[in-house]
């Protein structure tokens, strides 16, 4: 008897291996270069179940992201752990980003960023440092996609390597 269960486990083995959904960890990001606002205008595109277990685990919040039960803070938390995360540098230099807002689409969190009096013609470098999720999911991949000027370029962002730059 006990090797007909010891036999039916391994014929029911390879079934189970299927009904384990495989989770990808990825978020798209695109930089563009508006010349009407001298500015770089940035939207990032990150899975709404990623962030809400990152808000979870980092700072003990329970955002229940596009629910009826969203916590007021999740709005707070959500601008922190971006400005934490994702940094840009112009010509070397760290700077400032406007946290416009967001928007929900399906099962992804849009994020609107953008920094304005870019002062185009003396930018020589765009580099966009982008941790987000690498410090909760190892498998976390960061594309970023830039698109300006004419010139598009698009890097994989992981834990082991989080900058990617564009030379102009």
């Amino acid at each position: 008897m006990h090797y007909l269960k010891k036999s039916f486990l391994i014929l029911l083995m390879p079934l189970f291996a299927f009904t384990i959904a495989h989770k990808f960890y990825v978020s798209v990001t695109n930089v563009s270069y508006s010349e009407k606002d001298d500015a770089l205008q940035i939207t990032s595109r990150i899975f709404i179940d990623d962030m809400d277990q990152v808000l979870k685990e980092r700072y003990d919040i329970e955002a229940h992201l596009a629910t009826d039960q969203e916590s007021v803070l999740s709005q707070e938390y959500l601008e922190k752990y971006l400005r934490a995360k994702f940094v840009i540098e112009i010509n070397g230099e760290p700077r400032a980003y406007e946290y416009i807002g967001k928007k929900y689409d399906n099962d992804l969190i849009i994020f609107y960023l953008e920094v304005t009096e870019l002062d185009f013609p003396t930018v020589k470098s765009i580099q966009i440092q982008n941790e987000v999720l690498t410090d909760m999911f190892d498998e976390q991949q960061n594309i970023v996609h830039f698109k300006i000027k004419g010139k598009k370029k698009s890097f994989v962002l992981m834990k082991e390597n989080t900058k990617g730059v564009l030379n102009l």
